[in-house]
């Protein structure tokens, strides 16, 4: 979503490179320019007037910290500015006495439903047990989604497609603490538009079912539009956090960067993807590296971490050693990657990868499902050891893969001269690999 603003941004910095001093006009220079990326992105302009005035009073006549060049000291501010602006620290959620309730609301296709789940799926991996109640009875299959969606995160749905929704959130939470069970998350109705009646409905819920939390689904590709809806839910029903859905698209990210300025409420959560495992805490100092391209290398560890298994990393270890390393394990690794989310996400954390650099991306994942085709289109026997592969089993291969014999060939090439370094890296004492990584880091 912030693609086009992070280049802008970077090129705005690249043009302050090589100044050992930077004069008053500059500063004026870069900002008049920040000004304008920032309204291009759709960021309010009253939030973008705000934004602009601290940089500018912060950069003009600021000494430059001896270890920093002017560019640095700039992109310091900046990073400051914005981390502040998207709400300087992260927010989480405030349980009360079991079960805690937290009620979503929001105008329909904002993605609210979709969110219940994954804020339930969210919860349920942290150690806590919750119960997703649907009190959506206007929305044709909005229950049956709910259902659906539970069965998919194993997490119970409460639901009563007869009675009211005040009565159905009511029952929900008895029965909840009559299974033990500490958290209840409510999906209200939405409506196309925002009315009279769907405010009237949300505040008598609130005063039926007292919420710990209350959180606004919002929809980030809706833009400006975000905004002012957001403006009147917290005018006439009031909540205390923001779920932003849809940031992994491609519209300009202004509601993200707007929302918490207009409101004063923090977002809580990021939805980046349609997979139930899609949803982010927020955290506004890690976007805000992102949005400058300087990387989210804490994001990045804590993904692999969540998808890294100890036990099958031990294996490979000792595979490696061996020399034992196949096709198979090679298919393992990349099942690995690919559940850390797509690669764009995945390599855009790293600092130093900008949007530009990104753009080709789709070929580089294209490739890589060509290699998946490949190694599947293999037998167990031919992926363990893949030197009987000859000529007629190269042509069954690509005809199963939909590739040719020449990708087959390069792929077979490929795993080849990872299997001698691999060799080397076998005969090195732990220690001696150490050195290595330490002399020779891996740079993208």
């Amino acid at each position: 979503m912030f693609d086009n603003l992070s280049e802008r941004l970077q090129d705005i910095f690249k043009g302050l490179r090589g100044h050992a001093k930077l004069s008053e006009k500059q500063v004026n220079e870069v900002t008049r320019e920040i000004r304008l990326a920032l309204l291009e992105a759709d960021v309010n302009f009253k939030v973008v007037k705000e934004f602009v005035g601290r940089v500018q009073e912060r950069a003009v006549g600021q000494d430059v910290l001896k270890s920093l060049t002017p560019a640095q000291q700039v992109i310091k501010i900046i990073d400051e500015e914005l981390t502040d602006l998207l709400g300087s620290t992260k927010q989480g959620i405030n349980f009360g006495r079991p079960p805690s309730v937290i009620m979503l609301i929001g105008l329909q296709g904002s993605g609210k439903t979709t969110a219940t789940a994954k804020l339930a799926n969210h919860l349920k991996s942290q150690g806590r047990h919750p119960m997703m109640i649907a009190a959506d009875i206007y929305r044709p299959a909005a229950i049956d989604q709910l259902e659906k969606l539970g069965d998919q995160v194993g997490v119970e749905v409460y639901s009563d497609r007869k009675a009211k929704p005040e009565a159905i959130i009511e029952a929900g939470l008895k029965k909840a603490e009559k299974e033990g069970l500490d958290t209840a998350i409510v999906d209200t109705a939405g409506r196309l538009h925002i009315d009279e009646g769907m405010m009237q409905e949300l505040v008598r819920i609130k005063k039926k079912a007292p919420p710990n939390e209350t959180l606004l689904v919002v929809d980030a590709m809706t833009g400006q539009d975000a905004v002012n809806v957001a403006q009147e839910f917290n005018e006439k029903v009031g909540f205390d956090g923001i779920i932003l859905t849809k940031l992994d698209g491609d519209a300009r990210g202004g509601a993200a960067l707007s929302v918490k300025a207009v409101t004063g409420k923090p977002i809580k959560f990021a939805s980046v993807g349609e997979k139930i495992a899609d949803l982010e805490p927020f955290y506004p100092d890690r976007m805000s590296s992102r949005i400058l391209g300087l990387g989210d290398m804490l994001t990045f560890i804590e993904k692999a971490q969540s998808t890294y298994d100890e036990k099958q990393a031990e294996e490979l270890e000792k595979k490696l050693r061996k020399q034992q390393f196949t096709l198979e394990d090679f298919l393992d690794q990349m099942d690995q990657l690919k559940k850390m989310g797509p690669l764009d996400q995945i390599l855009g954390m790293i600092p130093g990868i900008s949007a530009g650099k990104l753009k080709g991306l789709q070929v580089e994942e294209s490739q890589l499902k060509r290699v998946e085709a490949i190694i599947q289109s293999m037998t167990p026997g031919e992926r363990r050891k893949p030197q009987i592969i000859g000529a007629s089993r190269k042509q069954r291969i690509a005809r199963g893969s939909g590739t040719s014999t020449q990708d087959v060939n390069r792929l077979l090439q490929q795993f080849q001269q990872m299997q001698k370094l691999f060799k080397q890296f076998g005969k090195m004492s732990p220690r001696k690999i150490s050195q290595m990584g330490q002399t020779f880091p891996f740079q993208l």
